[in-house]
């Protein structure tokens, strides 16, 4: 029976993805370290190792629907790792003329640091699947509001005029950035492990190159240029990658359920009849995508430093650290999956709502555009007396319920030398978004460059 949620029947709906789940679960586990043994049989058959008969036999015994389950559970709890019991299941399969040619010079985390692999490449192009998708759903919202001006805030206060298309491109970039390492990460983190008993593969005499070669060239991994049954910096990679990624899907989250705020509305997921709601209150709309961005984010950010304090591997095989990996590593992909997944149903489908941004805008009364006046007045007063200035007319503003121009007009210094009409220029928001658009515009730029690639 599940332990953690992500991996029961009904709460498993909440966290992860079912794709995540085939691909990351032990099923899955299983059937990666047979395609690895077959790999291993077939890399070797060429090279003249082992027969061609017993290289097809193993190919077609490695099936993880023909092991007896129950029967390699005993033997993993007897034997502390589920290899040996599968290799004798694999053998028993394979025949007794064919399965003397099993695990032909290979050691246990061999075959499962390679099935870990195995899964984490199928694992790393579901994220980016998903992860492209939401990259091109905030670069439509971005482009769609590259002029839609909004409040910027900081500091959750009013602080100047932005558009919102700029805040959605500050969503995207480190989203394009995250594609961008994926790539760069891949060879790196998708790497053969083969290194037999101590790391030196001593049982192929010399062949243990020839056989990595042809084993890597099997599976299409890279041929690690040592093995690195206790150099994890591949998996700690792919990690952190996982990490970050989350971290900045969290950003958005954070965001945008900030601003599904009814004080402040505006924008709101995608609706859905009875999604985020209720059990008492019918007119809730709660940010629930946003809720499972940020949970599944934080688990795997209490994943990571247990990935990387499992990269002090002692000698030739590491005792526990090892161990820890398999706790961790399949849990964050399963996680970073789900929160990538909300991410997509965000991007997809966000609603805008421009006019309560403009409402939100001018809730101040012009008091956002308060530097634009000061820069606006600084080549006729210079900058310090300009700030005091406009410190003056935000202070008269607020304790009188004025609006920023009238407040202005009421300072004798201002009015002599401005008029109504130059005030009223000081004091737009839409003229003091500075390069807003042009940020946008490489953003959206970069986005599309990764499309055309």
């Amino acid at each position: 029976m599940p332990v953690n949620p992500a991996d029961g029947a009904v709460l498993g709906a909440l966290y992860g993805t079912d794709a995540m789940r085939a691909a990351m679960g032990e099923d899955a586990f299983l059937q990666r370290m047979l395609d690895v043994e077959a790999a291993l049989a077939r890399a070797q058959a060429r090279l003249g190792i082992i027969p061609a008969a017993a290289a097809a036999a193993i190919t077609a015994a490695a099936d993880a629907r023909l092991l007896d389950r129950p029967a390699m559970a005993a033997a993993t709890r007897n034997t502390g790792y589920p290899v040996v019991a599968l290799v004798t299941q694999l053998t028993a399969l394979a025949g007794p003329d064919a399965g003397r040619w099993t695990h032909w010079g290979a050691t246990t985390q061999d075959i499962m640091d390679t099935a870990l692999v195995l899964q984490m490449r199928d694992g790393l192009a579901l994220i980016e699947a998903d992860l492209r998708a939401t990259c091109a759903g905030l670069a439509r919202l971005a482009a769609a509001h590259r002029d839609t001006v909004m409040a910027g805030r900081t500091h959750l206060q009013h602080a100047l005029p932005t558009t919102f298309g700029c805040k959605v491109a500050v969503w995207l970039s480190p989203l394009l950035t995250s594609l961008a390492t994926l790539d760069q990460m891949r060879p790196r983190a998708l790497r053969l492990s083969f290194g037999g008993a101590a790391g030196t593969l001593a049982s192929l005499g010399d062949q243990g190159l020839a056989v990595t070669r042809e084993l890597a060239r099997e599976l299409d991994l890279v041929e690690a240029d040592i093995p690195w049954h206790v150099a994890r910096d591949g998996l700690n990679e792919a990690a952190c990658w996982l990490g970050i990624l989350c971290g900045s899907l969290s950003k958005i989250a954070t965001d945008v359920m900030l601003m599904m705020q009814n004080e402040i509305a505006e924008v709101s997921e995608p609706h859905v009849r009875g999604r985020g709601g209720s059990s008492t209150m019918p007119q809730k709309r709660n940010p629930i995508a946003c809720e499972y961005i940020l949970s599944q984010s934080r688990g795997v950010h209490a994943l990571v430093p247990q990935m990387l304090s499992a990269m002090a591997q002692d000698f030739e095989r590491a005792t526990g650290p090892w161990q820890a990996e398999m706790l961790a590593l399949p849990q964050a992909f399963l996680l970073a999956h789900g929160a990538v997944a909300q991410a997509r149903f965000i991007a997809d489908g966000l609603v805008v709502d421009a006019a309560r941004m403009r409402r939100n805008l001018d809730a101040t009364q012009g008091l956002i555009v308060g530097e634009a006046v000061m820069m606006g007045l600084a080549p006729v007063f210079g900058r310090l007396e300009a700030h005091h200035i406009v410190n003056d007319a935000c202070d008269l503003a607020i304790a009188e319920g004025l609006d920023l121009t009238a407040a202005l007009l009421r300072d004798g210094r201002v009015a002599a030398r401005l008029d109504a009409a130059a005030i009223g220029r000081l004091t737009d928001p839409g003229a003091y978004l500075g390069s807003a658009g042009a940020f946008t515009d490489r953003v959206l730029a970069r986005a599309g460059a990764g499309r055309e690639a």
